[in-house]
């Protein structure tokens, strides 16, 4: 019955989080141009699909993977190489974009054969190494990416004949909320599929999971693919709407960082807390930051010489310690998953049980 209760209260807070972000277009009419929103929120709808899909890897398989920016560097990427007008392809938007996804499966593939079988630190590490590679490859194949420069300038993206750029604040605002709430329903489809409940045994005890006839190999590999995918999606929706790929130190480990904190904060294994962990930390940077930097510019407060008074400079460190302090006090995220939240606390409870035997000489 609390299962159940537990499950009503997740899946009303994904459609609470929806609601409030469905609104938010018609309340910004009601306020001066200065406290709108809805244009800032796009970025939100891009990075919770990024970190849905770090959330299959990390939250439901338990493998920890500090490259998910390389992936929506791909996407990006091949998204801008299927559309821009100096690349012989000059596909549709739509067509790009599954081509894209597919592409990033691919590569989730690829690097997922041969850490198939690392776990903790060294997946961790290796993961972290791909991330690196994939970003100094970007950036010396002048031929193919443009170098440090990028590819742009990338068509605008248009379904059914609304444009979806950055300067199209309403028709790109609830295309990118619904490709949310697509990839949220496959996501929770997955989760309670044969599938999702084979990740969540691998995470729990792989020996366990294995001896009742799960093969650990594919299943993780399986998890890479659909993480990789949803991550090349994320990259391919962000370079359609900013119109250039950006240089490749856009999608450096500072990225997987975000996403990290994204999956963490919100809440491991769980959509909602993912969504939540969007709302807060994109927001954050891009609604709370770039309001807080408009009034000290408009206050005189700022002064662009002294890097202490500038908000944006001090975005890391204020990741980095909400991070650290997530991890310390509460472990299972905002919104936790109640399976992975009674691991974590069987976890310290063990812990603590040790620390306080004594040791009879």
């Amino acid at each position: 019955m609390l299962g159940g209760i537990r499950r009503g209260l997740v899946v009303n807070a994904v459609w609470v989080l929806f609601a409030v972000a469905a609104v938010i277009p018609f309340l910004d009419m009601l306020v001066p141009q200065e406290y709108r929103i809805a244009g800032l929120m796009r970025p939100i709808f891009i990075f919770a699909i990024l970190g849905l899909g770090l959330n299959i890897v990390t939250g439901y398989t338990g493998l920890l993977n500090l490259g998910i920016a390389a992936f929506m560097a791909i996407g990006a990427y091949s998204y801008a190489i299927l559309t821009c007008e100096i690349y012989p392809f000059r596909l549709g938007f739509t067509a790009a974009l599954a081509i894209t996804i597919g592409i990033g499966a691919m590569a989730g593939v690829v690097l997922g054969l041969p850490t198939i079988r690392l776990r903790g630190d060294y997946l961790a590490i290796v993961t972290l190494g791909f991330g690196e590679m994939v970003q100094d490859s970007l950036k010396n194949l002048d031929n193919i990416t443009q170098g440090t420069q990028g590819i742009n300038p990338l068509p605008a993206p248009a379904v059914f004949g609304h444009t979806l750029g950055m300067q199209t604040i309403l028709p790109s605002y609830y295309f990118f909320l619904a490709l949310v709430g697509i990839v949220v329903v496959f996501s929770r489809n997955l989760e309670h599929s044969r599938v999702g409940r084979s990740w969540i045994s691998i995470r729990e005890d792989e020996i366990a999971a294995t001896c009742m006839g799960i093969n650990p190999v594919k299943v993780k590999l399986l998890a890479f693919a659909m993480g990789a995918a949803l991550a090349s999606m994320s990259g391919g929706l962000w370079a359609a709407y900013l119109g250039s790929t950006g240089e490749p130190g856009n999608y450096d480990f500072q990225i997987s960082i975000i996403a990290l904190c994204i999956v963490i904060i919100g809440g491991m294994g769980n959509i909602g807390g993912v969504l939540l962990g969007a709302f807060v930390m994109i927001g954050f940077n891009s609604i709370l930051l770039v309001k807080l930097t408009t009034l000290l510019q408009q206050k005189g407060w700022m002064n662009t010489q002294n890097v202490l008074t500038v908000p944006g400079n001090w975005k890391y460190m204020i990741f980095g310690l909400a991070l650290i302090l997530a991890m310390r006090f509460k472990p299972e995220g905002l919104l936790p998953s109640r399976q992975l939240k009674a691991e974590l606390h069987e976890a310290a409870d063990e812990r603590r049980s040790k620390q306080g035997k004594v040791r009879v000489p």
